[in-house]
């Protein structure tokens, strides 16, 4: 697999207000950022849809969880699904549920399973799946505008998943608890 090796010589104004920020609120400007920094259309990018995914598409903290790991799982991305495993830690996600996640098993709870699940199918088939598996997740009382938050939630994660593939960055010491191999 080819990786970059980025020289953040020069770090614009976007992407050095970004790490003041993140640097302010977590006491670390995580590796990923780093190395997306080299680039500021791309970081801004990330932290707009991720922080508008967070805010915006109608799913609590677990169920952001779900979305952003189901999404890394599948796109095999090593660094993302131990970040969101530790988040998911820190919000109380219970184990077993991102242990499933990360194992590529269902999860028990039948509305997590479907959210889960649509998640999986809209990356694995980009975007086209059948519409027996929309109305199963509607089923389980979910709307329409969460078949939406889903998407964003994917495209959120794949500006994360390919940019962490091409720079390969290092985890981060708290991150390394949940590290993942596929």
């Amino acid at each position: 697999m080819a990786h970059l090796k980025l020289e953040n010589n020069s770090i614009s104004p976007i992407t050095q207000e970004i790490f003041d920020k993140t640097q302010k609120a977590f006491g670390f400007v995580p590796n990923m950022y780093k190395t997306m920094g080299a680039n500021p259309a791309l970081l801004d990018a990330y932290i707009y849809s991720y922080t508008s995914f967070r805010a915006n598409a109608g799913f609590n903290a677990t169920e952001q969880e779900v979305v952003f790991l189901t999404a890394a799982y599948e796109n095999n991305c090593e660094y993302c699904v131990a970040a969101h495993s530790t988040l998911a830690d820190m919000a109380k996600v219970p184990t077993e549920i991102t242990d499933a996640i990360r194992n590529g098993a269902e999860i028990a709870d039948p509305k997590l399973k479907q959210l889960s699940q649509l998640t999986r199918s809209l990356s694995l088939n980009r975007g086209i799946v059948p519409q027996e598996e929309v109305d199963a997740f509607l089923a389980v009382g979910y709307t329409e505008q969460h078949v939406l938050g889903i998407l964003a939630g994917i495209a959120v994660k794949l500006i994360s998943n390919y940019s962490n593939h091409i720079t390969n960055p290092e985890l981060e010491a708290p991150f390394t608890s949940r590290a993942w191999k596929k």
